[in-house]
């Protein structure tokens, strides 16, 4: 029997869909195996992974240089220039921003607990003073657990001095990973002419001439939805870790680089990130200084408005374009099935789906059931009613 006549079979629709529930069942049913065995494959493939997402975040800024270079003629010596200013531009970036960052984090954090158990009992006092009793609110567990931190800590390394030595190895077995990641993203990119040059061969070898067009119009789709939202977004993070650090130098606050490097990373997180990370701020401002803590909350507020209204607009453009209520439900189902990861792509990947969703699975429908794209089927009678009239007329 043809493949032509099996798919026109009344049970065909019905065959079909019946066995993708079965596998839905079985994917869901043992999940936790299926990703223990993706984190397993990732985890072999790991620092090639990560050499591509290197490589794929470097990649723009490497095309931006290479315009620069354009008078030179030679693609290769172009290429080669451009792809080498493209990372060193992107270390030197990284050490001084290491520079810069790191010691005022070390100096933050260590004064920060140094002075803990004086800030809890200011906080303290100020709760009696609102009327708040230690019965209803009482931090001096937390005084206690912090006047002998460092006795913890030094009897924790000598109690399990072999995990501490584990905990090093596995350390540098990352930071081994992410230099080799890093030097096979250089590779990557030099060879990312003859790489899409073989990806095309295969999707034209896969898909054939007829559909090679459309799945390359919606890969190039994807690769600026996800494009822009990484670049952009890690330029978002920077400018409002930047702002907050010359307001609180401007306004005196304390802990500048430890909570300006807060709300940078957590910015990182759609929906919820800016809201933890002002919460954290707030908390650590609230110990020191109530009144700054106030001040920096509402300096907060305001700028999370102009973050969402008029930065990431100009930034993001049109590229994406989902509603917030889609982001929303992609950032809960995204974080509770990957996590940390999960929620970092939930946007481009709702994006991508919305997008295919929109554009190509939507539209099959309704060319498979003659519904004119935009309007309902009530407006498509009332036309055809309206065509009757007047063909009724004519005759």
């Amino acid at each position: 029997m043809k493949t032509g006549k099996i798919r026109n079979a009344p049970w065909y629709p019905l065959a079909v869909a019946i066995c993708i529930g079965v596998l839905l069942y079985f994917f869901l049913a043992d999940f936790s195996s299926i990703r223990a065995g993706i984190n397993t494959f990732f985890g072999y493939f790991s620092p090639v992974i990560l050499g591509c997402v290197i490589a794929y975040i470097v990649n723009p800024l490497a095309g931006l240089l290479s315009r620069v270079f354009g008078r030179i003629k030679k693609d290769g010596t172009r290429r080669l220039l451009s792809n080498g200013l493209a990372f060193f531009v992107v270390v030197l970036f990284i050490f001084f921003t290491g520079l810069i960052l790191v010691p005022q984090l070390i100096s933050s954090i260590s004064t920060f607990v140094g002075n803990l158990d004086g800030y809890i009992a200011s906080v303290n006092n100020m709760l009696e003073n609102l009327g708040v009793t230690k019965s209803m609110f009482d931090l001096s567990s937390i005084i206690d657990s912090t006047e002998s931190v460092l006795d913890t800590i030094s009897k924790y390394i000598k109690e399990n001095s072999q995990t501490v030595l584990n905990t090093s190895v596995n350390v540098g077995m990352v930071v081994f990973r992410w230099v080799i990641a890093f030097i096979l993203s250089i590779y990557l990119l030099t060879e990312k002419p003859r790489l899409k040059m073989g990806m095309q061969r295969l999707l034209r070898a896969v898909f054939g001439e007829e559909r090679y067009e459309e799945v390359h119009v919606f890969l190039r789709k994807c690769d600026k939805i996800c494009n822009r939202y990484i670049v952009y977004n890690l330029i978002d993070s920077l400018i409002i870790g930047g702002v907050n650090a010359a307001f609180m130098t401007i306004c005196g606050m304390q802990y500048v680089g430890l909570i300006s490097f807060v709300a940078a990373v957590t910015n990182l997180i759609p929906t919820f990130g800016p809201m933890i990370g002002a919460v954290i701020a707030v908390f650590i401002l609230l110990m020191v200084n109530p009144t700054h803590a106030l001040i920096f909350l509402i300096f907060t507020l305001v700028l999370q408005t102009l973050d969402a209204y008029v930065i990431k607009p100009r930034l993001f453009g049109n590229s994406l374009g989902v509603s917030g209520l889609l982001i929303m439900v992609g950032v809960i189902a995204g974080g509770n099935m990957f996590g940390v990861i999960g929620i970092l792509l939930a946007v481009p990947a709702v994006a991508i789906i919305d997008f295919a969703y929109t554009t190509m699975f939507l539209p099959m429908l309704e060319k498979k059931h003659g519904i004119i794209s935009g309007k309902t089927g009530n407006e498509n009678a009332g036309a055809g009613s309206a065509k009757e009239k007047g063909g009724s007329k004519t005759e």
